[in-house]
């Protein structure tokens, strides 16, 4: 018999993978809106070769890019057009450090689990990214999350790239989990969630590392709630980050 703490718990992951389900199909339609995009950039780009040949499209220097193999910042932000190369030594650790308005959290990154992960993250912390951003959304039944790497706070933002899941093979999530938020199968960017204490989830985002320092930090801010008295939402407590620092060893 199932009890009623159970059947709270139960419908409350049922909620959280609806939500996620509900950003997988906003995902699909953003592609299907930027194949339309790229279909009308294409004509753009046609008419202006047609008009250089007949010599009625001068060129204009501020629009000259300089080709480059790293990625670089689209014009209307910090976005990439491509998953960053790898830089990291997927052999090596790394860790991790988030000083925010809540206080200071250290992790361990496992670069040998989840190297594209460990490195999209490296990477974006080096860009500082992540500094001034806000971690948008806490929940805290049934599922006990901290979400944050969205520079836009509404939960919908990226870095511009998406990259493949790992490390989901048994993957389980436990109190101190540090894993990817996505809107579906290999859909990961920047966002992630902080687990401040054991949660069920299905093996659907990928862990690639561990609070070592600071779980109590998380903890204080669940404790303080969400906003309005909710249980899904902006917590109570404002958790700005400040700066995020990664660095090998």
């Amino acid at each position: 018999m199932v009890s009623s703490e159970q059947r709270r718990r139960q419908l409350a992951r049922e909620k959280y993978e609806r939500q996620m389900q509900a950003r997988a199909e906003a995902a699909t339609k953003r592609k299907k809106r930027n194949v339309v995009v790229a279909s009308v950039a294409a004509l753009v780009v046609l008419a202006g070769i047609g008009a250089t040949a007949a010599g009625v499209f001068s060129s204009d220097k501020k629009d000259d890019k300089k080709a480059s193999a790293a990625p670089t910042p689209s014009e209307s932000g910090k976005k990439w057009a491509a998953e960053p190369a790898m830089s990291i030594d997927a052999a090596s650790p790394y860790t991790a450090t988030l000083d925010t308005s809540a206080g200071k959290v250290t992790l361990s990154l496992d670069a040998k689990k989840a190297p594209h992960t460990v490195n999209s993250f490296v990477f974006l912390a080096g860009q500082q990214y992540f500094d001034g951003s806000t971690c948008h959304r806490l929940t805290t039944d049934g599922i006990f999350v901290l979400q944050c790497g969205d520079p836009t706070g509404t939960g919908r933002g990226g870095p511009g790239y998406q990259f493949q899941d790992e490390n989901l093979t048994g993957a389980t999530y436990p109190a101190g989990t540090v894993a990817m938020a996505n809107a579906g199968a290999n859909t990961n960017g920047s966002q992630f969630f902080l687990v401040y204490k054991d949660t069920q989830l299905p093996p659907q985002y990928t862990p690639f590392g561990k609070i070592t320092g600071g779980l109590d930090v998380l903890q204080k801010v669940a404790e303080a709630g969400v906003k309005g008295g909710a249980t899904d939402g902006p917590p109570a407590t404002p958790v700005d980050l400040k700066a995020v620092t990664a660095t090998k060893g």
